[in-house]
């Protein structure tokens, strides 16, 4: 935000259908699946300018990214879950019409040995292909669908903060944007330094060093505004007092989400939250992430956003067609209608 001031078997992560009865025959109605380090999503919505409706928005916890962190390869078995829930999300998304279809491995598919074997597999099951896409382009898709493709008007940062890994994009008027990757995540800090239920204070102090230590490599930006996406900065909001009605997340808040988090196992607060439970574990480690991202670039709060990498597909795809890839760059500016 402005500086100083306010500016084996799956579980489900999230689910929730809109009625599609405001649908038009000519209305274009596109799909986006993410492979992540947590979770695997689908979106599928209406287009209506600049603006999505959604039809589905539901996600599949997996953990990819733990697997792939442990064995450096998914494996048969993983691979055929990880297959019929694309299958099954494919299907849904053609029987709600989508006319374009875009499925995205980042983090967890970018390390796995055997990434190839599962492009193939996807592609046999579903025949949609399965794009793996570098940490610029799934920073430049994220800018796209939290700015919902408007042209931007200020230096904004956006951060995507995954399970093995978070993506950067800077981008300003008149202004060449840019991204990076860096290998730093909610799953990734816990698997190292986390090893008691709840999480000490140790721990977390030894994430924060870590986190320190490694967002020095980030990329450089002076915003006006920084942004956080993903389950983790969404989950976070739950456990603060403010709740999800208000998307910020300042340090004070942090401290409080850090309080309770520690205060009881990962599956109380999970339950008494409504988090998913694969997920409770990791949102101490998140909360240090966001923190440290704070205190990199200076800013007091940061806004959180529901929107992320699956709109912005789903937005170039519609507006770029089957170039969207190559025009990445100039896209993250965004654009008039």
């Amino acid at each position: 935000m402005t500086r100083g001031g306010r500016g084996g078997s799956h579980q489900w992560d999230r689910a929730t259908s809109a009625s599609p009865t405001f649908v038009t025959p000519r209305a274009a109605i596109g799909a986006a699946v993410d492979l992540g380090s947590n979770s695997v999503h689908l979106l599928v919505a209406v287009i209506a300018g600049h603006r999505l409706r959604p039809l589905i928005d539901e996600s599949s916890f997996l953990g990819l990214g733990a697997a792939v962190e442990a064995r450096a390869h998914l494996g048969p078995d993983a691979r055929d879950e990880l297959t019929a829930v694309l299958a099954r999300y494919a299907a849904t998304a053609s029987d709600l019409g989508a006319s374009t279809m875009t499925f995205m491995g980042t983090e967890p598919l970018r390390r796995a040995a055997d990434s190839a074997r599962i492009v193939e597999d996807v592609d046999r099951a579903t025949r949609v292909p399965l794009q793996v896409l570098s940490h610029e382009e799934e920073a430049y898709l994220t800018v796209v669908g939290v700015t919902s493709g408007w042209p931007v008007e200020h230096e904004t940062l956006v951060v995507d903060i995954g399970g093995g890994s978070s993506e950067f994009c800077a981008v300003a008027p008149g202004r060449s944007p840019r991204a990076a990757g860096l290998r730093i995540g909610s799953n990734r800090l816990s698997m190292r330094y986390v090893t008691s239920d709840p999480v000490t204070r140790e721990a977390v102090e030894a994430m924060r060093a870590a986190a320190d230590e490694i967002l020095v490599g980030a990329l450089p930006s002076d915003p006006t505004e920084l942004i956080v996406v993903g389950g983790t900065a969404t989950n976070l909001l739950k456990v603060t007092s403010a709740g999800a009605a208000d998307p910020i997340l300042s340090r004070a808040r942090i401290a409080e989400a850090l309080d309770t988090l520690l205060a009881e196992p990962a599956g109380t607060s999970a339950a008494r939250f409504g988090i998913n439970p694969k997920r409770g574990p990791l949102l101490p480690a998140g909360a240090v992430i966001v923190d440290a991202l704070m205190r990199r670039y200076e800013v007091d709060e940061v806004r959180v956003s529901d929107a992320s990498l699956r709109e912005g597909a789903i937005l170039v795809a519609d507006h770029a067609g089957r170039a969207w890839r190559d025009r990445l760059p100039e896209l993250a500016h965004g654009w008039r209608r």
